[in-house]
């Protein structure tokens, strides 16, 4: 019975437009765990405090709901139609994670989730509670256990059918199903996802420092970003695909033609130069319902003057030095920098003119 209800309920996600579906055990392996303690323990969530937080819910499924006995996982391709590192050659473009390129993806997971959770509860009783990235759930983990794919040494689930694209989400329920037979890790003695890392971000395979990872320094990270790390951003806006978009395992994956994912009229070939004349206003109305407009403006702007620093685009200079005056110090700061980088001369006279003001905070700016 229990095989029979399973294969209805893959049917019914893979209609709602999920491309994988797999059942998990609601015990998390000792292995995930300690991979988990050790990340908290050694602070390489840097601000994000959350995941410190709640870690007896984070560690096993029961400790976020104690009546859940099978997690169902289910994964969405989001295959780019061209791999994302031919952008980082295009240095005056700004370069978006995929993920980020159109809709946010949490929306249209829930909304699926929901209808397939609702139809379950109809279906066969029981209980649910959904999931997408937006509680004290290791998606990764479970995806691995569910079979639907292994977590790579860069961390992120990747898949023999869909690479390291897949968004992933989860429908607890009471009803126990016996689970999938987990994925074998298939990433042998390949490293290129390590070894492209342009800020070094793994310690070693399947760990992950945040503090120096170039997607949480452009979106988690709310000050200045590191002057060490600033050069490596290239020109980076927004997230980093890297890791993933070096994954042999992509070459199986098609392009996805979910609409809700292809990138929007914004950020299509956006040059850095498009970004630099946003205000708040402006900004949240071009990134209205993406995940970039999380960020906030002045994050945003920040990360681009970083790019344009970057570029080596002496057209840029005008409209960078226009932002040294700009109300927010996050954006002041970064416009000094890339203003250095593209014309040394320019700061240098600027830095003088900065070092006769009576304001202490304009002269630390340029010191």
């Amino acid at each position: 019975m229990s095989d029979a209800i399973k294969a209805e309920i893959r049917e019914k996600a893979l209609s709602e437009g999920f491309s994988t579906v797999g059942f998990a055990p609601v015990t998390m392996g000792q292995r995930e765990q300690a991979r988990l303690e050790a990340f908290v323990a050694n602070g390489e969530y840097g601000e994000m405090a959350w995941m410190a937080e709640r870690m007896h819910h984070r560690r096993e499924p029961q400790g976020l709901w104690p009546e859940v006995k099978t997690v169902l996982v289910l994964g969405l391709d989001y295959t780019p139609d061209e791999n994302p590192l031919w952008l980082l050659e295009r240095t005056s473009e700004a370069n978006i994670s995929c993920y980020a390129r159109n809709r946010d993806y949490h929306d249209l997971i829930k909304k699926r989730l929901k209808r397939i959770a609702r139809w379950m509860v109809d279906r066969f009783g029981g209980d649910v509670k959904v999931f997408v990235d937006t509680a004290p759930v290791l998606e990764k983990p479970l995806g691995a256990l569910s079979g639907i794919g292994w977590q790579g040494k860069h961390s992120v689930l990747v898949s023999r059918h869909f690479g390291s694209w897949l968004f992933l989400g989860e429908i607890y329920m009471t009803l126990e199903m016996a689970p999938d037979t987990p994925e074998k890790d298939h990433c042998g003695r390949c490293r290129r996802c390590l070894d492209v890392c342009p800020t070094d971000a793994f310690p070693e395979p399947y760990t992950l420092d945040a503090r120096r990872c170039i997607s949480y320094l452009t979106i988690e990270h709310k000050g200045p970003i590191p002057l060490e790390f600033r050069e490596a951003i290239g020109n980076r806006v927004y997230g980093c695909d890297d890791c993933l978009a070096i994954c042999p395992w992509n070459k199986f994956a098609p392009p996805t033609d979910e609409a809700w994912f292809l990138p929007r009229a914004a950020v299509q070939g956006a040059k850095l130069a498009d970004y630099l004349h946003l205000d708040d206003a402006a900004f949240r109305t071009m990134f209205s319902g993406s995940p970039v407009k999380r960020i906030g403006r002045d994050r945003f702007l920040r990360n681009v003057l970083i790019a344009c620093g970057n570029s080596g685009d002496i057209s840029l200079i005008p409209p960078v030095e226009a932002l040294i005056d700009d109300d927010a110090a996050v954006v002041r700061g970064a416009a000094v920098w890339a203003l250095r980088k593209l014309s040394p001369s320019r700061f240098e006279a600027l830095r003088e003119k900065a070092a006769r003001e009576e304001d202490q905070d304009v002269r630390a700016e340029w010191a």
